[in-house]
């Protein structure tokens, strides 16, 4: 699989088979992105790999702390507050199209609840990452950890692996970092779901609208 085709086949899924990803395809997809750009070659990425019993206590604790209505307080803010046009209509098409492909009505807040939840177990994926970066690296290094989690992604496609890109996982920072031992000032960033994905589940049929190249992009030739 060449480089287009593997960043064509990525997307996100949400449902995975009982599988266990084995420790020689994770270290392939690692050792592939660790050839990542970062500025001046600064590579200020750091990945916890949290599997087995060790991530059903983490996610239990998340969806403990997201069920007993705890604050979120991720290292960042994601998204604009208020947040205008057209960025917001592509997030509310987003969530009502996932929402849609799963049977999930308007009015059933315990379904979008329970499908919410869901995320802090990582969509019961065998494997559950985090991508997180020393407390003293500054928005330049947010790029570089971009670009390394994209390499991850492309990584595990070719590696016969899915992934789903997890901001949800940085909203409980407190939680992650008791259990994994990382330190007080960690800038967690985002974690990821990885395994292997269940062709069959209805929720993997679910694909977002992309913008054709033509609506954000200017040439300048004269």
């Amino acid at each position: 699989m060449n480089t287009i085709e593997a960043m064509q086949k990525r997307h996100s899924v949400r449902h995975f088979l009982d599988k266990e990803v084995s420790q020689q395809d994770l270290m392939t997809l690692l050792e592939a992105a660790r050839h990542s750009p970062s500025g001046s070659n600064t590579q200020p990425w750091k990945v916890a790999v949290v599997r087995g019993k060790a991530k059903q206590r983490l996610a239990d604790a998340m969806v403990s702390a997201f069920e007993q209505g705890e604050t979120t307080a991720p290292a960042y803010q994601y998204y604009p507050n208020p947040m205008p046009s057209p960025y917001n209509d592509r997030r509310k098409a987003c969530g009502l199209k996932l929402y849609q492909t799963l049977n999930i009505a308007r009015d059933d807040k315990a379904g979008q609840r329970a499908q919410w939840a869901a995320n802090y177990r990582s969509f019961d994926a065998p494997v559950m990452l985090f991508f997180w970066m020393d407390g003293i690296m500054q928005t330049g290094s947010y790029m570089d950890m971009g670009m390394f989690m994209q390499s991850v992604m492309l990584a595990a496609v070719d590696c016969g692996l899915a992934t789903c890109p997890q901001a949800a996982l940085a909203q409980y920072p407190n939680v992650v970092k008791e259990h994994l031992s990382l330190p007080k000032d960690a800038i967690i960033l985002s974690g990821m779901a990885l395994g292997y994905e269940d062709t069959e589940a209805q929720v993997n049929q679910f694909r977002t609208e992309r913008e054709t190249v033509e609506n954000f992009t200017q040439f300048y030739d004269e």
